[in-house]
């Protein structure tokens, strides 16, 4: 069992608690953080940009991250939303099981 911490960012909290409810609701996600307001600075198209967003925590399993992806970016207003995954390499052991028994076994 591989457990992730997916990261992104929304462009403000009410998109944030779209992606996060509708990751849970799906199973796709066994708890997701909503963090506080930052500011991203980064270039894009060359020119360079300043935003602020709100960025998102998302626990879930390895084996279902292509799913988690896909339903981040059907809910996600940007054109390239930054979406990138770490494996958690220890933690709680109760914990990480609840994460895994909190998401789905099989997607379709």
């Amino acid at each position: 069992m591989t457990i992730l911490i997916v990261i992104t960012n929304a462009p403000d909290r009410e998109v944030a608690l779209k992606i996060a409810r509708a990751l849970i609701e799906r199973k796709l996600a066994a708890c997701v953080n909503i963090l506080a307001e930052c500011t991203s600075v980064y270039r894009w198209r060359d020119k360079l940009e300043t935003a602020t967003e709100v960025p998102l925590m998302i626990k879930t399993r390895a084996e279902i991250y292509d799913d988690v992806e896909a339903a981040i970016k059907s809910l996600h207003p940007y054109e390239l939303p930054e979406i990138v995954a770490v494996p958690i390499e220890r933690g709680l052991p109760d914990y990480l099981e609840w994460v895994n028994a909190a998401t789905v076994t099989e997607i379709g």
